[in-house]
């Protein structure tokens, strides 16, 4: 079975990208087959590269941003994807705008995460702090494949 999953933030140049790249790797390495794709819920970036900071902290732990180039959520992703999935609250709030009741529900990234303490995920492109992401990013990545295979193991 083939898991199709988007990742979602506000300017798709920090932290889904992020998400695309180490769930992607994280699920290869866990024999799960995925489609994975990122998308910002602002259009301000799109068509444009990684933040270079975020790059470069990603690549720092063995990940890849670089080829990947910025796009915006649209309504056509509520039905090619099985799961959308958030980084943060206000995300979550414009994604079920857009979604206006139809297709796959959104979901909080971090809710894969076990004792967090955290419900959104912070931005580093404010903060500042690209390990923490990736800290948060890697262990709701983990949380997410596991939550896959015991659905898998459900049906």
């Amino acid at each position: 079975m083939t898991h199709r999953i988007l990742f979602v933030c506000l300017g798709n140049i920090c932290r889904s990208p992020t998400a695309d790249v180490v769930f992607r790797q994280l699920a290869h390495q866990a024999g799960l087959e995925v489609v994975v794709d990122s998308a910002g819920t602002g259009g301000w970036h799109v068509g444009a590269p990684p933040h270079p900071p975020m790059i470069a902290a990603a690549a720092r732990r063995g990940y890849d941003l670089r080829p990947l180039r910025a796009r915006q959520v649209n309504r056509p992703d509520f039905t090619r994807f099985d799961r959308i999935v958030v980084m943060d609250s206000t995300n979550l709030r414009d994604v079920l705008h857009l979604r206006q009741g139809q297709g796959t529900a959104p979901e909080l990234f971090l809710s894969h995460a076990a004792q967090t303490g955290l419900t959104d995920l912070p931005d580093p492109y404010f903060t500042g702090d690209f390990d923490q992401t990736l800290d948060l990013v890697e262990a709701a990545a983990a949380g997410l494949i596991r939550a896959l295979r015991a659905d898998h193991c459900a049906q």
